[in-house]
């Protein structure tokens, strides 16, 4: 079982700002935010619901960069209660400035009922959004 994720973000700020955004039609919302003066050397955000974060954002340490070649990219699929909510997160992500990387629809390869929804985060991240239930 996960407990949590934690990503790298090479503009903390911006992803910040994006994930607030994106995250809040699923119902997560930003619910720690710590500095360096806590961590020691970055920014990071940690994002949930129910006052428990679980997926955490992390400053690149000076010097480093996130989501390239060097890092690769991260995949992180979150489970929502129905396809509305899907539907709402892909279009809150974009309004955000996500680039769409998946529309919202049924990935029947993976599942009869698999509805999901992808986009590419500002570092590149694919972050989706995935309903199992039927209709």
């Amino acid at each position: 079982m996960i407990d949590h994720i934690g990503i790298i973000v090479t503009d903390f700020a911006n992803s910040r700002a994006f994930y607030q955004k994106a995250l809040a039609p699923i119902g997560y919302a930003m619910l720690m935010e710590l500095g360096p003066e806590i961590t020691g050397t970055v920014h990071v955000a940690g994002f949930g619901e129910d006052r428990k974060p679980d997926f955490w954002i992390s400053e690149a340490a000076p010097g480093k960069s996130a989501g390239n070649a060097e890092h690769g990219h991260v995949h992180v699929a979150l489970r929502v209660a129905s396809r509305a909510l899907v539907d709402a997160f892909y279009a809150a992500a974009l309004a955000a400035g996500a680039r769409d990387n998946g529309a919202p629809g049924i990935r029947a390869h993976y599942h009869p009922n698999y509805y999901g929804a992808f986009v590419l985060d500002p570092d590149g991240h694919n972050i989706e959004a995935v309903c199992h239930d039927p209709v």
